[in-house]
């Protein structure tokens, strides 16, 4: 496998007070191994490894806010409480050690529950009308003071970022999760402020997170939103059917603090709108970038023969040619690009992918998951 053009992902990049050494992001993955909601050591030693591996920024595992049912599964990360922030301590200085650079995915599951596992939350499960899917019901609609409660704990998460020295932060608006779920008309079906009749009516709760995690960071601070149109629920779902539905829903939150969206895909090479741009199109995050003007992350099966959602059903899978990726990163469609399956099996991705060592260059072995490599 020949890698053309490779350059390309070794630029810097430079967005406020963010400065990176080349344009490969890690992906924000769930791994569950923070008992107590505690990262421990073997955590920091995990992100570490990516930092010595030349991974140009790191997202860090969705790690959740101060709210009774913010999270699904028992090892999920807290990003609160003395404990939990003292681990994330120790992560950032480690992966600083090592030259790296990160930002925590902050994070609320809704009303979502956990494959794999019947723990539940004691209390709280949440989200906009008391549904997890179409017509599903799952925990409780959220009140006016649980909203504010919910808008100043993702406040004070990104408050506690900037204190713990992180680079920037991200936040989890994607894949069927809360906030996700107020985007979701199927899913919120209120009638006050944070419901209506279009998405950019729905977009109100987010913008005012948005709003307030900018006033809790300052101007200069780098903010992450990841977005996607498809849902967990259902990966049919399209919340923007034309380029100018997406405009209406992402410039808002542009508008309300954001500088970067992280535009999911399960597959980043499809076109997002191939009635108007052909099948070989921009894809989400090349329209996001045109529609607002924004900083744009892709992500979506980089690098491996399957998109990213079988790895849950045990499925395997190998190393993929990077052209289709080369190609468009050459043509500026998008400005960064995210990797995930291929760094949690093997954490010189990058330098292998620098120094055109396609040989040694690892496929996903559903396994990694069961441990931290």
């Amino acid at each position: 496998m020949t890698i053309p053009n490779i350059d390309v992902l070794f630029r810097p990049f430079k967005l406020k007070s963010l400065e990176l050494k080349n344009r490969i992001i890690m992906a924000p993955m769930t791994r569950t191994f923070s008992p107590n909601g505690v990262p421990g050591d073997n955590v920091a030693a995990y992100y570490r490894r990516r930092a010595e591996g030349e991974v140009g920024l790191i997202l860090s595992e969705g790690t959740v806010i101060d709210r009774p049912g913010s999270r699904n599964h028992p090892d999920i990360p807290f990003f609160h409480g003395e404990a939990a922030l003292k681990g994330w301590q120790k992560v950032i200085d480690e992966v600083h050690a090592a030259g790296g650079k990160m930002g925590p995915q902050i994070w609320h599951v809704g009303s979502v529950k956990a494959p794999g596992t019947e723990w539940e939350p004691q209390s709280g499960i949440e989200s906009p009308s008391g549904l997890v899917a179409p017509d599903v019901p799952r925990g409780q609609a959220m009140s006016e003071e649980d909203i504010a409660d919910t808008i100043a704990a993702y406040a004070q998460a990104a408050a506690d970022t900037v204190r713990l020295g992180f680079d920037t932060l991200e936040i989890h608006a994607a894949h069927g999760y809360l906030i996700d779920q107020f985007f979701w008309g199927k899913t919120n079906l209120r009638t006050d402020e944070y419901g209506g009749a279009t998405l950019k009516q729905r977009s109100r709760f987010a913008a005012e997170v948005i709003k307030g995690m900018r006033q809790a960071v300052g101007p200069d601070f780098p903010i992450l939103l990841r977005v996607s149109q498809w849902k967990q629920q259902d990966y049919s779902v399209r919340l923007a059917n034309t380029p100018l539905e997406l405009a209406d829903w992402l410039t808002p939150l542009v508008d309300a603090g954001v500088d970067i969206l992280h535009c999911s895909q399960r597959r980043f090479w499809e076109a997002e709108f191939p009635e108007v741009d052909g099948e070989n199109g921009l894809n989400f995050a090349g329209w996001a970038k045109k529609m607002t003007g924004a900083a744009t992350i892709s992500v979506g099966s980089v690098g491996l023969s399957d998109e990213f959602m079988t790895a849950f059903s045990g499925k395997s899978a190998t190393p993929a040619q990077l052209d289709n990726l080369l190609t468009r990163m050459t043509r500026d469609e998008f400005d960064l690009i995210a990797i995930g399956r291929a760094l949690i099996t093997d954490p010189n991705w990058v330098v292998k992918v620098r120094q055109h060592d396609t040989e040694h260059l690892q496929g996903f072995e559903p396994a990694s998951l069961g441990e931290l490599v």
